[in-house]
């Protein structure tokens, strides 16, 4: 369960989700329960990654010599990632396709194609791929209000907001190092944007 829903910021940022309808009279999973109901691909990929900050950690601790070491290691779980991730997405998903605009460690926001019900709760799969997170939480839908609904010709689309309900706490740490590398990437590319307009 998640700690706070305020204290957690969230970063514009587009990715895939996979929603599933949860029955709320059977109650939220625990966490064993929540890692029971990961494909075999999901907790692989969990384990790999935490490996890889474990070891980077210790490796951290060397002297300046063992920089191009931990360079090149960092290089090569990158890989792995990648791979595992590719492997992923060719499982057939389970639960219907939604656009992800936003998240953070608290939620996400989607474009649906499709109304949500507030209040109701969805078993749902995130992959952000250019930050290589891939998780299973369950989410509560907070608000969905519908968009293009004045234009005659757009198809219907919603914009929701759901909020986490139940998430392993090492999938936030994951998003909140993904929402933080998204905005450096942001605030990296606003600097360029500026510089070039200087000159």
């Amino acid at each position: 369960m998640i700690p706070d829903s305020n204290s957690y910021f969230s970063v514009p940022h587009n990715f895939n989700a996979y929603l599933s309808p949860w029955d709320a009279s059977q109650g939220l999973p625990s966490e064993d329960e929540l890692k029971d109901m990961q494909s075999v691909g999901l907790r692989l990929l969990t384990e790999v990654k935490n490996l890889e900050a474990s070891c980077l950690l210790q490796l951290r601790h060397l002297d300046n010599d063992a920089k191009a070491v931990v360079d090149f290691l960092k290089l090569q779980s990158r890989k792995v990632d990648l791979v595992l991730q590719h492997v992923l997405e060719k499982e057939v998903q389970e639960g219907q396709q939604v656009s992800g605009n936003q998240f953070g460690g608290s939620g996400i926001s989607i474009t649906s194609s499709f109304a949500l019900n507030v209040g109701d709760y969805h078993k749902t799969h995130l992959y952000l791929h250019t930050e290589l997170v891939a998780l299973l939480c369950i989410c509560q839908v907070k608000q969905c209000t519908p968009i293009n609904q004045d234009e005659p010709n757009q198809v219907p689309q919603w914009h929701c907001e759901l909020e986490f309900s139940q998430i392993l706490e090492d999938d936030i740490e994951q998003l909140v190092k993904a929402s933080l590398a998204v905005q450096q990437k942001m605030l990296k590319k606003r600097k360029q944007n500026i510089d070039k307009q200087r000159r």
